[in-house]
């Protein structure tokens, strides 16, 4: 397998434990949260630096206001004269793209669909569930109350959606630039784990 996958998902879908549980069938390395620690430790930014810079996200105007509504490879602006929170994502592609190079992997969520759109061996996927599913596994999974699951799913989604919508200047979920999109509740996690898998080798073999 030679494949470097992303997974793009609804809060609540299951998709990091899809992501997680696929790399460990397939024997390769899986990213998450391991990138912020690693795009910290190679940039000089602390860790909340980046994980305050995805929180802005959850109001779409406030958020390209915090950003200085900035465009990414202006050669007249000059990188010093980008906001912190366009930095900071910058730092955290690089490290997409150089864990990319590095070999087959497993991707979770920070627009890595994007970034690696043009990285060749990439397979991109998007998880999402039924409404009552999400808020049913935000309860027994992060211990919520239905009322509170529900409300965190709202504003999660919305924060993702914006992120990717300002970074990326797409619809977020957007069937178009996914590979596979997959319904988590009709398969259940583990089912969807080898859907994936077959559906990765399938790409390889034809």
């Amino acid at each position: 397998m030679n494949k470097v996958i992303t997974i793009s998902r609804q809060y609540g879908s299951g998709g990091r434990e899809i992501g997680k549980k696929l790399a460990g069938k397939l024997g390769i390395p899986f990213y998450d949260k391991e990138l912020i620690t690693r795009a910290a430790k190679e940039s000089g930014f602390a860790e909340a630096a980046f994980e305050k810079a995805e929180e802005k996200a959850t109001n779409s105007l406030l958020y390209s206001i915090a950003m200085g509504m900035n465009a990414y490879g202006n050669q007249e602006l000059g990188f010093s004269s980008l906001s912190l929170d366009d930095r900071i994502y910058l730092a955290q592609s690089d490290v997409i793209r150089k864990v990319a190079e590095e070999g087959p992997c497993v991707i979770v969520g920070r627009c890595a669909d994007y970034i690696l759109k043009n990285f060749s061996n990439s397979v991109h996927l998007f998880i999402w569930a039924d409404l009552d599913y999400r808020v049913e596994r935000a309860t027994s999974v992060y211990g919520l109350s239905p009322v509170k699951a529900a409300e965190n799913i709202v504003k999660m989604d919305k924060r993702r959606a914006n992120y990717y919508s300002y970074h990326a200047n797409e619809k977020w979920g957007k069937v178009e630039n996914y590979h596979l999109s997959i319904k988590s509740n009709y398969l259940g996690i583990d089912n969807a784990v080898e859907c994936i898998k077959l559906f990765v080798e399938k790409g390889e073999a034809r």
